[in-house]
């Protein structure tokens, strides 16, 4: 059988299925992290109250959730213009709390908007921040740590009181 010339338009066919097959992979790829439950941080964790509702049951559900999801939850009461909330939230934004802390959620209130309604459900205090395990009817346990030192001592202050309430 005689050889027959390779055809100029191979080198070419050969560029387009290797340029498909790497855009399949591509897509493939991206479909399958989509679909994968991406592993959240599980550092320490805020998450906002929202501004109404029921304090008790709002901690009670997110509890649960947290539970599921394998993190402790604590309810974090500040404010804004609190110096050492400030601090905590900094260091734990930027990752500071992380080992100390893996795996806890602080579910956050604003001690100026919702003094009413976590009192309604015991959660009370003199300072903040305050930080309140919840019982399981998400309503106050009593046990809790409140206020801090301000200065850049005040994450200092709070982390072993923060671990030693987990530890309860």
């Amino acid at each position: 059988m005689p050889r027959t010339a390779a055809s100029p338009q191979a080198p070419r066919r050969a560029a387009l299925v290797t340029l498909v097959t790497l855009v399949t992979l591509i897509l493939a790829s991206a479909a399958l992290a989509a679909c994968t439950p991406s592993r959240r941080r599980q550092g320490v964790e805020f998450l906002p109250a929202p501004p109404g509702g029921e304090v008790a049951s709002l901690v009670s559900g997110e509890q649960q959730r947290a539970a599921r999801e394998g993190r402790k939850l604590l309810v974090y009461v500040g404010a804004t213009w609190c110096e050492p909330c400030q601090r905590f939230h900094k260091a734990a934004a930027s990752g500071k709390l992380d080992a100390a802390f893996p795996g806890l959620r602080f579910m956050e209130f604003d001690a100026d908007r919702d003094s009413e309604r976590l009192a309604s459900a015991g959660y009370v205090s003199r300072y903040i921040p305050l930080f309140a395990r919840p019982d399981p009817s998400g309503r106050s346990s009593g046990r809790q740590v409140e206020g801090s030192v301000k200065g850049d001592g005040a994450v200092d202050a709070i982390t072993p009181r923060l671990r030693q309430l987990l530890e309860d």
